[in-house]
């Protein structure tokens, strides 16, 4: 088991015009192998202040919020001399749970989410569904084993854990390109732009829930989801 030290959290200051309340989500996860510090807010302004201890998770989590214009801090320490597996799992598995905070009942959004991205030759597609029913499809053919340091397997060990946490029904499909760093990143942004549009409130909606049922499941709630909302 590793020795993990307190975490030094240094606050964004957030300046928001919304009128509505806040959706905002804060997760503090601790194992024996990670200590993991996330803040939130869904309706920021792409602030980012990230230190993973992996600095091409890093790399991406800036992506996500600069595109997904969400204000992001997240702070983790983990048993990176080992790899950065363990690391990468858990800070997806707590952003999924501060996503699923800050959205609550789901009240008001949009919903569903739909972007492509390109970046030089690749081009990547992510569909998805703020459903409560979590569920990843995933179809990455990434060339290389490594990019810098980091495993490129753990791209998808991240989005298991962001869907499964968030409760977030995603499908992930590459159309083209041949560089494994613009194929990751292309995906990281089209997750983002996705992500913003389905969180964005529907003001023709009224604050109702998105669903002909009335009800949409709440992530790491328990039940059996209903098909066809």
């Amino acid at each position: 088991m590793i020795q993990i030290r307190p975490i030094a959290f240094a606050r964004v200051t957030i300046s928001s015009s919304r009128t509505g309340p806040a959706r905002t989500g804060e997760i503090h996860r601790v194992t024996g192998e990670t200590d993991v510090h996330i803040a939130l807010d869904l309706d920021g302004t792409g602030r980012c202040q990230v230190a993973t201890g992996v600095p091409f998770l890093d790399h991406m989590l800036h992506q996500l919020a600069s595109h997904g214009l969400l204000d992001l801090e997240i702070t983790a320490r983990g048993d990176t001399h080992i790899d950065d597996h363990h690391t990468n799992e858990d800070v997806g598995i707590a952003l999924g749970q501060a996503l699923a905070q800050a959205l609550a009942d789901r009240r008001g959004i949009r919903r569903f989410g739909h972007f492509l991205a390109p970046l030089d030759e690749a081009l990547v597609q992510v569909a998805l569904d703020c459903s409560g029913r979590p569920h990843l499809s995933y179809d990455l053919a990434i060339p290389a084993q490594r990019i810098g340091t980091y495993d490129t397997e753990l791209v998808r060990e991240f989005f298991v854990a962001v869907a499964n946490n968030a409760g977030l029904t995603l499908h992930i499909r590459q159309l083209a390109g041949v560089n494994s760093h613009h194929i990751v990143e292309a995906c990281f942004k089209a997750f983002s732009r996705a992500l913003n549009q389905a969180v964005e409130i529907d003001p023709r909606r009224g604050g109702a829930v998105p669903s002909s049922k009335g009800v949409l499941e709440r992530a790491g709630a328990g039940g059996n989801p209903a098909v066809g909302d």
